[in-house]
């Protein structure tokens, strides 16, 4: 038993002190159980009020993702208990009958919570109206508790959520974007391999596929974008964060990723079919692509290990600098050995892909002003 509780207490040391989807479980459970506790001591510990359950149920659902959600939802739920318990009192005032109340209030409050504003919300008004009527308690200190305790138990909620660890979803927007940055890198290092060495690699029927599936990734980012942003919304505890992290969850934008991966995707169409046409590059053009699409390569890498941070390798701005000084002179040879090239060939193709590329991964790259 002794060994059990120890291997229990290590599991949820390791899932606090490491960064996470489970250390955020664990902490957002823990805040939730704090709230509910504090709650408690509010409203009946110290208040000794009559319904002081209330104050802990509804403390212990508003412990949302975001502290934006935690105010929101607090707001819809306090005004659907307000609705719920009102419409209850009413109906059993006109009554005088359990029965007859719940015929009038639960239609009424069913249909209001389930109005598409209140969300996930709206089933407190019938739940709050089954209170009331069961209770059998319709005069105005009744009511005035159960809407009291109500606030109560919201208020302390959203302030334990705000004010101690406020949530910030940025780990998957850091980790998508090194994704993004380590995978394109990877694929130009090989398909320059293929070019310099004939290396088959995954084949230049796979080039074109691997490039497509970045675009999946992208849109996993402007998901997960969106969800750092909200994390940022209101949020007090933003500014105490480290700067890369705060950045993320206040959205700057990466819309320079949104060129980079179709105009990868078009950059290895030209390829595959540059492959197929043995002699379709000329001599120099050959012998300068290579060095263009590991140059870019070495760009992407340089921005994934500035994007991992402390978890990658140690990259400067100076190396990142180097990579695409370098490139620009690689793209400018080949640029140069196509000049000649008949307009609607895929080598003319290959030098307006090549140049598009390399201009949005420099945005990408760059620290914008």
């Amino acid at each position: 038993m002794a060994w059990e509780l120890r291997t229990v207490g290590r599991s949820i040391r390791r899932s606090v002190t490491r960064s996470g989807p489970e250390r955020y479980t664990a902490v957002q459970s823990l805040k939730a159980a704090g709230a509910a506790l504090l709650a408690w001591a509010v409203t009946g510990w110290w208040w000794h009020a009559p319904l002081a359950l209330l104050a802990p149920w509804t403390a212990l659902f508003l412990m949302q993702s975001t502290v934006y959600r935690s105010l929101v939802a607090g707001l819809q739920q306090f005004v659907v208990v307000v609705a719920g318990t009102l419409l209850a009192a009413a109906a059993g005032a006109l009554t005088d009958s359990t029965m007859g109340a719940l015929a009038i209030a639960l239609p009424l409050t069913v249909l209001l919570g389930n109005y598409a504003r209140f969300g996930a919300q709206g089933l407190y008004a019938p739940t709050a109206a089954l209170f009331v009527i069961a209770g059998g308690s319709y005069g105005p200190s009744a009511l005035g508790h159960r809407l009291l305790e109500t606030a109560v138990g919201a208020a302390v909620g959203i302030c334990v959520n705000a004010l101690i660890l406020p949530p910030v979803h940025a780990h998957r927007v850091r980790q998508l974007r090194t994704q993004l940055a380590m995978e394109s890198g990877r694929l130009l290092d090989e398909t320059g391999e293929h070019f310099a060495h004939g290396d088959p690699g995954d084949g230049p029927g796979d080039w074109y596929d691997r490039a497509q599936w970045l675009g999946d990734v992208l849109t996993d980012l402007r998901e997960a974008q969106r969800w750092a942003q909200e994390s940022g919304r209101l949020n007090p505890g933003l500014r105490m964060r480290r700067s890369a992290v705060a950045d993320e969850a206040r959205g700057l934008p990466d819309t320079a990723w949104y060129d980079l991966t179709d105009h990868l995707s078009a950059l290895m169409r030209t390829l595959t079919e540059l492959d197929r046409q043995p002699g379709a590059l000329p001599s120099e053009a050959s012998h300068a692509l290579p060095d263009v699409l590991h140059g870019t390569a070495r760009v992407f890498h340089c921005d994934a290990a500035t994007k991992a941070g402390a978890d990658g390798p140690e990259i400067t701005g100076e190396d990142t600098d180097k990579a695409l000084a370098g490139t620009r002179q690689a793209r400018d040879r080949l640029l140069d050995a196509l000049s000649h090239g008949h307009a609607g060939s895929p080598a003319a193709a290959l030098a307006v892909d090549t140049q598009r590329l390399l201009t949005a991964l420099e945005r990408a790259v760059t620290p914008q002003a």
